[in-house]
């Protein structure tokens, strides 16, 4: 039984997430619980001014969602402290550890009790995350939703474009005008940040209301792009991974990775922001052999484990030097 929070005493349940999108929309679902049993939560991240925050915790709230940096800075600061936190969620831990955060999560955890109660999540299940699990967790039952083997969404058609990178951009407008109509939302992945804004105005100049999102835009525009993106006043999005992280939007019809992603942990992330909630979508990839090759033996596992064509193309890169993966032998697909 907790007792009843005193101005001043921390939180009981902290949440942590990687990035400030995900966690104001884990906000708005405590919200929604909050409302009816005087469950007080706020939020903690960056790139906005501390003053409501402050107030929030000096005040007393029962639920903080925090991305780890910003808490850090409070918990500094002498805003909050973690003395009566019993229970802690760890949301998309694989996330964090990619981003870094690793460091600042030893320092939040090691703040805590240790008779709290934990629960992580995570999409991927590396050597890392499970480390952080065999740390944080003591007698824990793990469960696993599918397969633990790297795997796309059935219900995602997956067309991978083998390709030139002079070509990609015609290539993406072809494939706009084939596949979708004007309510149809489209997530654009690239690698850089002014990759993203050069794109997003190409976009814009050949008809299409496209927006772009990443790390160097504020929170107050990122913030107002998600809102045009979601109402589909804009239709097009264009984000670098980072910003991506944490975009909570259902019916996307078709995710394309104009750039490739660095690891195929990241292809299955992106992928799966379309084709939810037993709704088909469209995901697609323009791979160009010299820069991404290494990834072509693990693309094509994904493929096969969810029934997708392969082209001959990338079959090519998958069987020659520029696909090897260092791990002995060949095989041949």
């Amino acid at each position: 039984m907790q007792q009843y929070l005193k101005p001043g005493e921390g939180p009981i349940v902290l949440i942590l997430a990687p990035t400030r999108e995900l966690a104001v929309q884990i906000k708005e679902e405590c919200d929604k619980f909050g409302g009816s049993s005087d469950v007080k939560n706020t939020v903690v991240y960056g790139g906005v001014p501390k003053s409501r925050q402050v107030r929030d915790l000096r005040s007393g709230v029962e639920i903080v969602i925090a991305t780890p940096g910003r808490l850090i800075d409070h918990l500094e600061q002498g805003n909050t402290n973690l003395r009566r936190v019993t229970y802690l969620v760890l949301d998309e831990a694989d996330r964090m550890l990619d981003m870094g955060f690793e460091p600042q999560l030893r320092k939040i955890v090691g703040q805590i009790r240790p008779d709290r109660q934990v629960l992580m999540w995570s999409a991927t299940w590396p050597k890392e995350v499970k480390n952080l699990a065999q740390d944080y967790l003591e007698d824990y039952y793990q469960v696993t939703v599918g397969s633990l083997d790297l795997s796309g969404n059935k219900d995602v058609t997956q067309m991978i474009e083998v390709c030139q990178d002079a070509e990609k951009y015609r290539n993406l407008l072809k494939y706009l005008k084939d596949n979708l109509t004007e309510r149809d939302r489209v997530l654009v992945f690239v690698e850089t940040k002014k990759g993203c804004d050069m794109l997003t105005r190409s976009l814009r100049m050949d008809g299409y209301a496209a927006r772009a999102m990443h790390g160097d835009k504020s929170q107050e525009e990122r913030d107002w792009v998600l809102r045009e993106f979601k109402s589909c006043q804009s239709t097009l999005l264009v984000a670098t991974d980072v910003a991506a992280r944490g975009l909570d939007v259902d019916d996307i019809r078709m995710v394309v990775n104009f750039d490739m992603p660095g690891d195929m942990e990241s292809y299955v992330h992106r992928i799966g922001r379309t084709g939810r909630a037993g709704k088909k979508g469209i995901a697609v990839s323009f791979f160009v052999t010299q820069k991404n090759a290494r990834m072509a033996r693990e693309l094509i596992e994904i493929l096969n484990r969810t029934q997708q064509n392969i082209p001959p193309d990338l079959s090519s890169a998958a069987n020659s030097n520029f696909g090897s993966s260092g791990r002995g032998g060949r095989r041949r697909y």
